[in-house]
């Protein structure tokens, strides 16, 4: 059952435009699906259902609070896999600490099978991270911060070391360098980590460089790709919903006077774009499940998750496209939400896995390794 009710999603939806235009961050947002438990541990499936139906009413405030509900995902998912070495994340989550990433790397596009931050050994067993982060959303309000780095202490076996960094700790700032096309109220500034302490009880996982069949790996990546797959789902069905309800309402001299949902090629393209966006609740709902009922997809996991996270960022930039040109002109004015969808519509392309990674996944997956 959903904790967003009709009230609260309104008064997120009223909210959106303002954070957009002032490049603010959700603060209002958080502090009220705070105190209705959104950020508290929940199946998967649950998540996704609801960061879609969020994302309908204010994109940005679901794609930053989305990065939290990933964190809190892995968490069960191991849980629920006889891994109980990070059940204090859902603790912490449960008490209401606010949980974000610092994993992406300008340059690193090997994305989490390497790094380019320095994690560096200690006498104690804690670590010193040190590199650049990028695009950490919810910088203004994390109160821990999810990092990894590269163990290079021996040089013929080098490791990545993940962790759990505390807001109070010493040795991170952010640059506040967050002025974007789209998905603004995310506020996700570069993250400056410098010999910045995690101890040893915060380390989440020590693996080998490169690909890995680790189940903190798959968790991760099954989280977040369908989680971001929902974001673009609801920004999608917020597109069509607001183009069907701009053709009933536009008129054509052409047609006489008629509303352009009387058109034919109008009701053709939306029917089009509904046709498309109906495609994506099996895909999402259904892996969901799946993850949630530890379905085993075996290798094809990846091939599934990449391909419905690529499908939905897709469709919905091509379902907002849609709306705007049945719109008319009145949607390319700055302030109005279909141009707002349209931007935060094209942040999609940036989430990992991109397109090419993911076309590379699934050819890999189709016939195998390319021969060197």
């Amino acid at each position: 059952m959903t904790v967003l009710s009709a009230d609260l999603l309104a008064r997120i939806r009223s909210r959106a435009a303002g954070y957009d235009r002032d490049n603010a961050f959700f603060t209002e947002d958080l502090d009220e699906l705070r105190a209705a438990g959104y950020l508290a541990p929940r199946p998967l499936l649950e998540m996704a259902r609801d960061q879609r139906l969020l994302a309908a009413h204010a994109p940005a405030t679901a794609l930053g609070i989305g990065m939290h509900l990933v964190v809190v995902g892995i968490a069960r998912a191991l849980q629920q896999r006889g891994d109980d070495s990070l059940d204090w994340i859902l603790d912490e989550a449960a008490a209401g600490e606010l949980f974000a990433f610092g994993n992406s790397e300008a340059g690193n596009d090997q994305v989490m099978f390497d790094s380019r931050t320095a994690a560096a050994p200690q006498p104690d067993g804690s670590w010193l991270f040190t590199g650049t982060k990028i695009f950490t959303s919810l910088s203004p309000a994390w109160t821990r911060l999810v990092v990894f780095g590269r163990d290079d202490s021996d040089a013929q076996n080098p490791r990545l070391v993940h962790g759990v960094l505390d807001r109070d700790t010493a040795g991170h700032r952010t640059l506040g360098d967050w002025d974007t096309l789209g998905m603004r109220a995310t506020q996700s500034y570069t993250t400056v980590l410098e010999n910045a302490r995690v101890p040893a009880g915060r380390i989440t996982r020590i693996l080998p460089v490169g690909p890995v069949a680790d189940p903190y790996v798959f968790a991760l990546f099954a989280n977040f790709l369908l989680l971001i797959a929902s974001v673009y789902a609801g920004i999608a069905d917020r597109a069509l919903e607001l183009g069907v309800q701009n053709a009933t309402r536009r008129t054509s001299l052409k047609n006489a006077g008629r509303t352009l949902s009387q058109d034919p090629d109008i009701r053709w393209q939306l029917a089009d774009a509904a046709i498309a966006l109906d495609s994506l609740a099996p895909q999402i709902t259904g892996l969901a499940s799946d993850v949630d009922s530890r379905v085993d997809h075996g290798a094809a996991w990846f091939r599934l998750l990449v391909g419905t996270k690529t499908r939905s960022v897709d469709v919905a930039r091509s379902v907002v496209e849609s709306a705007v040109r049945v719109s008319g002109g009145g949607s390319y004015s700055a302030d109005s939400e279909l141009a707002r969808l349209y931007r935060d519509a094209l942040a999609g392309l940036f989430h990992p896995s991109d397109p090419e990674s993911a076309h590379s996944t699934v050819a890999t997956h189709l016939f195998g390794a390319v021969e060197l």
